[in-house]
């Protein structure tokens, strides 16, 4: 007995008499098909197979989200382009491999669990990190993942047999494995440095997670009186607070005004401590007094001048940002409670001179939205230079390229001041840092002895540094960890390098550029060879979408209300190179009105369509009639631009493209005149033509819109089992059936056809209602007998009952005049209007247009409005004006049309 086909059979969805498309039935079934059928996994062997020959497999590795995420409007953007990629190469032939997996997400999901915990009355410290760690596992298996489901519903083809999760066993490994081999090769350190401190987290935190945000804040100016004589010296900060921290002041060594100074001391206010004046090359001379407060411990322009002056550093707040024991009367104070306190007493003390509105640059943490803190804290770096001289290189060889290219400059920008990395945090989920120390007989750490760096414990006894990896430590492997590295598997000799990054600029230098950096120091190759670079997702006022604004738009809404695939090719279309989109729901309105036209479209031919037949076109190219040469020809040139534009990473320009061929060429021209008459039958042959042309379009719009156009494939003719659109060939531009002259020609009768139609519109003449046109042509006769060959197109779609193609043709009198290039459409409206009731109607609406255009030229011409009104409002009263008068010269073309 043969064996049973255990895969899914074509889901029964939507009726197919249908008018209205129903995305919540059609997409239902189709993803569970073609999971079933493994279309989604890519096959190592012919992987190898096409990089043995040159071609390479089209691989995208997915930025991997948080495991206890949610699907935002920004992941379904990139997944919508990401897909459509993928799809279209599978399509191709070329083996696809998109690889999925989540992030750990260290400070997010550790801040999750914590706020869980915190409302059942549990603090994290109280438990201790096992049981913590326990508490986070649990959550993560009861909800991590959820984003990867709701990926599925937006048809994302990931390859779910590769899935990877960055604290997976093999991973971590890796990770630890990976800052072994730094700490070996001198490229990992640790250090006391001042490093940017969240104080809500009570971690450090790198360069690239501190957003620097411009707000209203203020300008202290304070006094320090001189030590040893009367008098004093005045500076001005924003962060009065800090100068319980000061171990210094610096001026310019050029400033007239304090060279006398440098060497004396000042009394530091609300102290008992004097502090030396020096000279420093930073400090600004038209900053403040010119004067600059030097706070080592808490700020890094300060760190700097105090290395250089061998100051002492002194840290007055503690890991939650309140005073420590250095802060005398303001110890346990909130750093901003104790700013006021400082304030008020300085005024009191008479040393406050003057309080002024400044706006300043503030650090906030993107991770927990607190003031960043510059603290002296010692961590774990990694040396970055050595590692950005070789993304750095990689682009100059054009091993990377950038799409849209001007992103290479920020790329650019960024490695050539390229600070160290913190890499180090002080959280309990993560990727533990693989360092072990000694302890001594209380159990506490022994710092005379030297720690070791190891994945393994060393000795026993040894106990593990408590911090872990920053979550992009792990991150910046995810291109060969998640095919295997270190080990040579086939996955990674087959599907690495990948062939693109998808992602927005947001985490250019968080993840895209480092993973540069490892791809080249870990494997000797890049990671990817190109960087899409998209737009990001903001509301209809450009503003980021965010819980406070409450603005954020969500795309399973807009599934449920759209559809998946009106959302995904709306994303698609909004997706231009370089621009961000301002996103409002009205927006997928777009797609779901094409998907309704894709569905209506079929019914047009397949309402004639028998069950079972495969229909065929017998005829060959030449035979076919002018706006059928003209279909295929469209098709043709569109497959072309559809490559062209997909090469570029144009996806908006491709979708467009489709979507003009599908809507404009061939529903309202084609099907136009392709369908019979109310009450006849479409014959064998058209029916073959429509379906031939249709299932090149399903083929087309299939990555963009997966779910309609598998449905439709399955509709179009008799299938075999296993068969789907998401495995067939990608169409293939056919130069054979392309015929430039019948496009040309038939172009311009859609012109002129349009220009009938216009001048019935304008004239009030119902659509219905037959009409006389005249061509008068610039034309040879060829061209005369090609129109007079086809007036049934005219007929067809402007009710033109009486065609005249010639050439020096005269105008007949009362006719509207349409111009098309060089020539002439006369249509003659005596009998089709009351002359004298739109002659009259004419001259009325002229005198109103000159009434109100007089009316704005005497406002132009007085000169207290154009020199005292914004120039915008006057230059919209020239545009008023203009206006007017064009439409006046319409209004008397149309009236002398009448004669």
């Amino acid at each position: 007995m043969p064996e049973t086909d255990l895969r899914p059979a074509p889901p029964v969805t939507q009726d197919a008499d249908a008018t209205a498309y129903d995305p919540t039935t059609v997409e239902a079934g189709w993803y569970a098909f073609w999971e079933g059928h493994d279309f989604f996994r890519a096959d190592t062997e012919r992987g190898q197979a096409q990089r043995d020959a040159g071609t390479s497999p089209f691989v995208i590795p997915m930025p991997p989200p948080n495991v206890t995420g949610r699907l935002h409007m920004g992941h379904a953007l990139q997944d919508a382009v990401q897909d459509a990629l993928i799809r279209m190469n599978r399509m191709r032939g070329v083996e696809s491999l998109w690889i999925p997996g989540m992030d750990h997400a260290g400070i997010a999901t550790q801040n999750v669990v914590e706020r869980k915990l915190r409302a059942e009355g549990i603090e994290r410290k109280q438990i201790g990190r096992e049981a913590f760690l326990e508490h986070v596992w649990a959550y993560v298996e009861e909800f991590g993942g959820i984003i990867l489901d709701q990926k599925r519903r937006l048809g994302a083809s990931c390859d779910w047999s590769r899935e990877r999760f960055t604290l997976d066993d093999d991973y971590n490994h890796v990770v630890q494995d990976i800052f072994v081999k730094l700490y070996e090769q001198g490229l990992i350190y640790r250090g006391h440095y001042l490093v940017n401190w969240d104080p809500e987290n009570m971690t450090a935190i790198s360069d690239e997670e501190v957003d620097n945000v411009e707000r209203d804040g203020q300008m202290w100016w304070i006094q320090y009186p001189y030590a040893d004589r009367d008098g004093h010296i005045t500076i001005a900060t924003t962060r009065p607070e800090t100068m319980l921290g000061d171990t210094a002041i610096a001026v310019h060594p050029e400033d007239e005004r304090y060279t006398d100074l440098v060497g004396q001391r000042v009394r530091l206010p609300l102290t008992d401590r004097t502090i030396p004046i020096v000279a420093d090359e930073h400090a600004n001379p038209e900053f403040g007094a010119g004067a600059l407060k030097v706070t080592p411990a808490h700020d890094k322009n300060d760190f700097e001048i105090g290395k250089r002056h061998d100051l002492e550093v002194l840290t007055i707040m503690n890991p939650d940002a309140t005073i420590n024991e250095h802060g005398g009367p303001y110890e346990g104070l909130d750093r901003f409670e104790a700013r006021k306190q400082i304030v008020a007493d300085l005024d009191a003390a008479g040393l406050l001179d003057k309080v002024e509105p400044y706006k300043t640059s503030v650090p906030i943490s993107s991770r927990s939205k607190a003031v960043i803190e510059p603290l002296i804290s010692r961590q774990w770096f990694v040396k970055m230079q050595p590692l950005a001289d070789l993304g750095l290189q990689a682009l100059r060889d054009g091993d990377i390229r950038f799409y849209p290219e001007r992103w290479q400059n920020e790329y650019v920008r960024w490695l050539d001041n390229i600070r160290d990395w913190t890499i180090s945090r002080q959280l309990w989920w993560g990727h533990r840092i693989p360092v072990w120390y000694y302890v001594d007989a209380d159990g506490e750490i022994d710092e005379s002895r030297d720690f070791v760096v190891s994945v393994e414990q060393p000795e026993p006894g040894m106990v593990q540094d408590e911090d872990v990896l920053d979550t992009w430590f792990s991150s910046w492997l995810w291109p060969f960890a998640t095919l295997g590295w270190p080990e040579e598997t086939d996955d990674l000799k087959a599907f690495y390098p990948s062939t693109v990054l998808v992602s927005g600029y947001d985490i250019l230098f968080f993840w895209i550029a480092r993973m540069v950096m490892a791809g080249l120091h870990f494997t000797g190759n890049v990671p990817f060879r190109d960087i899409y670079i998209t737009g990001m997702i903001k509301d209809a006022q450009g503003r980021w979408m965010s819980k406070s604004l409450g603005n954020g738009i969500d795309p399973l809404d807009m599934i449920e209300q759209y559809g998946a695939d009106a959302v995904r090719f709306s994303l698609n279309v909004l997706c231009t190179p370089g621009q961000d989109i301002k996103l409002e729901p009205s927006k997928f309105e777009m797609g779901r009105n094409f998907a309704n036209k894709i569905w209506n479209a079929f019914n047009v031919f397949g309402r004639f369509m028998e069950p079972g037949k495969d229909y065929k076109r017998t005829r060959s190219f030449d035979e076919l009639d002018l706006v059928e040469r003209w279909l295929l020809t469209r098709l043709n040139q569109t497959v072309k631009t559809v490559d062209e534009a997909v090469g570029r990473y144009r996806l908006n320009e491709a979708a467009l493209a489709i979507y003009d061929l599908f809507w404009r060429d061939y529903c309202d021209w084609y099907l136009e005149l392709a369908k019979p008459e109310f009450g006849e039958q479409m014959d064998d042959e058209t029916i073959a033509l429509a379906i031939e042309v249709y299932e090149q379009m399903t083929k087309l719009l299939h990555p963009f819109m997966p779910f309609i156009t598998e449905e439709l494939w399955h509709r179009l003719r008799p299938r075999e089992a296993g068969d789907a659109c998401i495995a067939a060939a990608w169409p293939e531009a056919n130069d054979a059936e392309t015929d430039p002259d019948a496009a040309e020609a038939f172009a311009l009768m859609q012109e002129l056809i349009s220009g009938i139609r216009g001048v019935k519109s304008q004239y009030g003449v119902a659509p219905s209602k037959p009409v006389e046109a005249l061509v008068n042509l610039a034309g040879t006769a060829p061209l005369t007998e090609t129109l007079d060959a086809h007036g049934r197109y005219f007929e067809r779609l402007a009710n033109v009952d009486r065609l005249t193609v010639g050439t020096d043709l005269a105008k007949p009198k009362a006719s509207a005049t349409v111009v098309i290039g060089s020539h002439e459409v006369f249509v003659p409206l005596a009998g089709m209007i009351d002359l004298d009731a739109e002659r009259d109607r004419l001259l009325k609406a002229i005198e109103e247009k000159e009434g109100f255009r007089a009316s704005v030229q005497k406002k132009l011409s007085n000169e207290q409005f154009t020199s005292r009104a914004p120039a915008e409002v006057v230059e919209r009263e020239r545009q008023k004006a203009a206006d007017a008068s064009a439409e006046i010269d319409k209004l008397r073309a149309n009236l002398d049309d009448l004669g």
